[in-house]
């Protein structure tokens, strides 16, 4: 509009010059020229505005996408809180239950600790005159492992016990009787050395399970264990503690175990067992 009448008073400017003096006209087209200049000028500014009103147009988009994300991201926090909550409480809970099974693990193995060396002690008493190379006696967990050498209970391939075993057998019988409630299990155990006999025993597993037998026998009927207690059996060849390789690796495959252990109920209080997760 301000061009428009610009222009106007140019053309009326025009039409007047011969109307007018000279210097009017001069000082009317310099005043021409400035106005052009100046419109210029103005239309310029009004691009540059509008550029930049673009630009900010731009960036209150982009945050007002940001805030939406970030509102997103509170509603979702706060939707979460009581998951998370509840997430602790199962934390705690399940380290509070690591802890007490601690404390249990501690208890018991305390107790383990004190059977074991009340069980050792009463062995050594028992045991003390018998040749180590003859009796190995072991406790762990509360479990008695007491192992004889077959030259001191039979004769080569034979299972009929021996009278000097009595002495060592009664003493046995006598740490058996003393803990009644605990179950007595009998393995016997050969070397590789093979049998073939056509009479009794006629191979390595009659002779480890006669010998196991015989001894069972003679705990039963000279020195009263009861026998709904032991348990018998013969492992043969297949259960060494050593290589067979050797006159002495043999002569210790060459033996009779005799195991004390709690009944089962029993037992299992004695074993590490970790709680039951719910």
């Amino acid at each position: 509009m301000k061009l428009f009448k610009i222009l106007t008073i140019t053309a009326l400017g025009l039409s007047l010059a011969s109307c007018v003096s000279k210097k009017q006209f001069d000082a009317l087209n310099l005043n021409y020229k400035q106005c052009v200049e100046d419109a210029g000028e103005r239309m310029r500014q009004i691009q540059d505005l509008k550029g930049e009103n673009s630009s900010l147009k731009g960036q209150n988009d982009l945050l007002l996408g940001q805030n939406n994300a970030l509102k997103s991201s509170l509603d979702a926090c706060l939707s979460n809180a009581g998951k998370g909550s509840a997430n602790i409480d199962k934390l705690v809970g399940e380290i509070n239950a690591s802890n007490a099974y601690i404390k249990q693990l501690i208890s018991g193995k305390s107790r383990n600790d004190s059977l074991n060396i009340a069980l050792s002690n009463k062995l050594k008493r028992s045991l003390d005159n018998v040749a180590d190379q003859d009796v190995d006696v072991k406790v762990l967990k509360g479990v008695v492992l007491i192992s004889l050498s077959d030259k001191m209970l039979y004769q080569v391939g034979k299972y009929d016990i021996q009278p000097a075993a009595a002495d060592v057998l009664a003493k046995v019988a006598k740490v058996i009787n003393d803990y009644d409630t605990y179950s007595v299990l009998i393995e016997g155990n050969t070397d590789n050395t093979p049998l073939n006999s056509a009479n009794a025993p006629r191979d390595n597993w009659d002779l480890s399970a006669l010998r196991a037998t015989a001894v069972a026998k003679v705990l039963q009927n000279q020195f009263g264990v009861n026998p709904n207690r032991i348990t018998a059996g013969g492992r043969s060849e297949y259960n060494p503690k050593t290589t067979n390789a050797s006159v002495s690796g043999r002569s210790e495959n060459r033996r009779t175990e005799i195991i004390i252990m709690p009944k089962l109920d029993e037992f299992m209080k004695l074993m590490d067992i970790a709680p039951v997760k719910k």
